[in-house]
Order: structure tokens, then sequence, then C-alpha cells
């Protein structure tokens, strides 16, 4: 079984090469994300909308840090996003993921600042309509 420090890494890895299917993998099946631009939702659906809006991903890891006697473990990567209009976004993020006793996760909570990340979903939207 894979400890909270190997989910982090694998979940890491697999989100920036775009492989969703090992991305949901990681999750219970009723694992949730809520995020600030998606808003909360089961993890298959909320990284295929990801996917969607997405050409590429870089990740740059800033830290892991673990909560002893928890099945929390948060982790700070500056995130690279290429939108499918070519657009490129650059910010901090911090994710809180919550882990069941199978190291299956729960619940991630993705924390950032969305001003500009926003503009350019909806713009993207707008464009897909």
């Amino acid at each position: 079984m894979m400890n909270k420090t190997l989910v982090a890494n694998k979940y890491l890895e697999h989100l920036e090469n775009g492989d969703i299917k090992k991305v949901i993998d990681l999750f219970h099946e009723n694992g949730i994300v809520d995020s600030p631009i998606y808003g909360i939702k089961k993890a298959d659906f909320f990284y295929r909308e990801l996917n969607n809006d997405t050409s590429n991903s870089k990740l740059h890891l800033q830290g892991i840090f673990e909560q002893n006697n928890s099945n929390n473990i948060a982790l700070y990567f500056t995130y690279e996003w290429t939108l499918k209009s070519n657009k490129i976004v650059e910010f901090d993020v911090v994710d809180i993921i919550e882990l069941d006793s199978d190291n299956k996760i729960k619940k991630l909570k993705i924390i950032y600042d969305t001003v500009v990340a926003r503009k350019l979903v909806n713009e993207l939207n707008e464009q897909n309509e």
C-alpha cells in the first residue's frame, strides 16, 4: 500500500503527464475535488473537465507538508497551465489532500488565487459555446 507521501508524489506526476485515468485511480470511488473555479465535483468529473480545458501542465513542487497522526497531507507547487486556447497562466497552488484508511484520496481541496485563471477559463468556455 502506498504511503501519504508516495500518493502525493504520484498525484503530481500523473497530473503533470496529463494521465487522468491514473490521477482518478488515486481517489476513493466517491472521492471529491473542491476547486475555486470548477466547484465541488466527483474526482472523475473534475479531472475530465480540467483535461478538456488543458493542453499542457507543468508543475514545480515547492514542498510537501505532512501532518502527524492525521490522514492529511498538503502539496505546495507552482502550476504552469496552458489552456486549449494556448493562453498560459502560472500560479502557486496549495492542495490539501485527505486520505482514507487505504490511502485513497477522499477529498482534495485546491487553493489558489484565481484572478487570471478564472478570466482565461471563462474566455475558453465562451469560445466553446
